[in-house]
Protein backbone atom coordinates (compact mmCIF):
# COMPACT_ATOMS: atom_id res chain seq x y z
CA UNK A 1 0.00 0.00 0.00
CA UNK A 2 0.83 3.20 -1.11
CA UNK A 3 0.81 6.84 1.04
CA UNK A 4 -2.72 8.17 1.36
CA UNK A 5 -1.83 11.92 2.66
CA UNK A 6 1.15 13.35 3.22
CA UNK A 7 2.74 16.65 4.15
CA UNK A 8 6.06 17.83 3.22
CA UNK A 9 7.34 20.75 5.53
CA UNK A 10 3.90 22.11 5.61
CA UNK A 11 3.51 25.87 7.74
CA UNK A 12 0.74 28.00 8.27
CA UNK A 13 0.42 31.51 9.26
CA UNK A 14 -2.06 33.46 10.84
CA UNK A 15 -0.69 36.85 10.12
CA UNK A 16 2.83 36.95 12.61
CA UNK A 17 1.12 34.25 14.32
CA UNK A 18 3.49 30.89 13.08
CA UNK A 19 1.03 27.98 13.69
CA UNK A 20 2.64 24.91 11.91
CA UNK A 21 6.01 24.51 11.64
CA UNK A 22 7.70 22.61 9.20
CA UNK A 23 4.96 19.63 9.88
CA UNK A 24 5.73 16.15 7.77
CA UNK A 25 3.35 13.41 8.36
CA UNK A 26 2.49 10.61 6.29
CA UNK A 27 -0.71 8.01 6.44
CA UNK A 28 -0.38 4.98 4.96
CA UNK A 29 -3.53 3.83 2.90
CA UNK A 30 -5.97 1.94 4.90
CA UNK A 31 -4.43 3.42 7.97
CA UNK A 32 -6.60 5.28 10.28
CA UNK A 33 -5.13 8.39 12.50
CA UNK A 34 -6.50 10.41 15.13
CA UNK A 35 -4.46 13.80 15.94
CA UNK A 36 -4.74 14.82 20.04
CA UNK A 37 -3.43 17.52 21.84
CA UNK A 38 -4.39 20.11 23.96
CA UNK A 39 -6.33 23.37 22.75
CA UNK A 40 -4.21 25.94 20.23
CA UNK A 41 -1.38 23.07 19.67
CA UNK A 42 -2.77 23.16 15.82
CA UNK A 43 -4.51 20.38 15.16
CA UNK A 44 -7.61 21.81 13.41
CA UNK A 45 -4.98 24.20 11.00
CA UNK A 46 -2.91 20.96 10.41
CA UNK A 47 -6.46 18.89 9.04
CA UNK A 48 -8.08 22.10 7.54
CA UNK A 49 -4.50 22.27 5.50
CA UNK A 50 -4.65 18.42 4.56
CA UNK A 51 -8.37 18.97 3.02
CA UNK A 52 -7.01 22.43 1.92
CA UNK A 53 -10.56 24.41 3.58
CA UNK A 54 -6.83 26.42 4.84
CA UNK A 55 -4.64 27.16 2.11
CA UNK A 56 -0.79 26.29 4.05
CA UNK A 57 1.37 29.24 3.78
CA UNK A 58 4.15 27.04 2.44
CA UNK A 59 5.06 23.22 1.94
CA UNK A 60 3.56 20.13 0.03
CA UNK A 61 -0.19 18.54 -0.02
CA UNK A 62 0.01 15.13 -1.33
CA UNK A 63 -3.83 12.88 -1.47
CA UNK A 64 -3.52 9.56 -3.13
CA UNK A 65 0.14 10.52 -4.33
CA UNK A 66 -0.93 13.52 -6.52
CA UNK A 67 0.22 16.95 -5.12
CA UNK A 68 -2.62 19.22 -4.30
CA UNK A 69 -1.61 22.65 -6.15
CA UNK A 70 -4.85 23.87 -7.83
CA UNK A 71 -8.06 24.34 -7.00
CA UNK A 72 -9.48 21.70 -9.37
CA UNK A 73 -7.74 19.08 -7.88
CA UNK A 74 -8.82 19.90 -4.30
CA UNK A 75 -12.59 18.56 -4.45
CA UNK A 76 -11.10 14.83 -4.73
CA UNK A 77 -9.73 15.24 -0.87
CA UNK A 78 -13.43 14.90 0.06
CA UNK A 79 -13.86 11.50 -1.45
CA UNK A 80 -10.64 10.60 0.87
CA UNK A 81 -10.87 12.64 4.27
CA UNK A 82 -13.37 13.59 6.56
CA UNK A 83 -13.08 15.48 9.67
CA UNK A 84 -14.79 15.33 13.27
CA UNK A 85 -15.84 18.99 14.61
CA UNK A 86 -15.36 20.11 18.06
CA UNK A 87 -19.08 20.82 18.00
CA UNK A 88 -20.49 17.58 17.24
CA UNK A 89 -23.36 17.94 15.06
CA UNK A 90 -23.92 14.46 15.19
CA UNK A 91 -27.23 12.14 14.58
CA UNK A 92 -28.23 11.21 18.62
CA UNK A 93 -30.24 8.18 17.64
CA UNK A 94 -27.05 6.18 15.41
CA UNK A 95 -24.60 4.80 16.46
CA UNK A 96 -21.23 6.57 15.43
CA UNK A 97 -20.28 3.66 13.20
CA UNK A 98 -23.33 4.98 11.47
CA UNK A 99 -22.59 8.87 11.62
CA UNK A 100 -19.30 8.16 9.97
CA UNK A 101 -20.76 5.96 7.18
CA UNK A 102 -23.56 8.16 6.54
CA UNK A 103 -21.63 10.57 4.67
CA UNK A 104 -20.01 7.90 2.06
CA UNK A 105 -23.44 5.70 1.93
CA UNK A 106 -25.17 8.55 0.43
CA UNK A 107 -22.93 11.30 -1.17
CA UNK A 108 -20.35 8.63 -2.68
CA UNK A 109 -23.18 5.82 -3.07
CA UNK A 110 -21.01 3.35 -1.27
CA UNK A 111 -22.29 -0.18 -0.03
CA UNK A 112 -22.18 0.05 4.12
CA UNK A 113 -19.37 -2.27 3.63
CA UNK A 114 -17.39 -0.21 1.69
CA UNK A 115 -18.40 2.67 3.95
CA UNK A 116 -17.19 0.87 6.90
CA UNK A 117 -13.56 -0.58 5.14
Amino acid sequence: MGDMIRLEKVNKMFGDLHVLKDVDLTVAEGEKLVIIGPSGSGKSTTVRCMNFLEEPTSGKVFIAGQELTHRNKRQMVREYMSMVFQQFNLYPHMTVLKNLTLAPMKLHHKTREEAEA
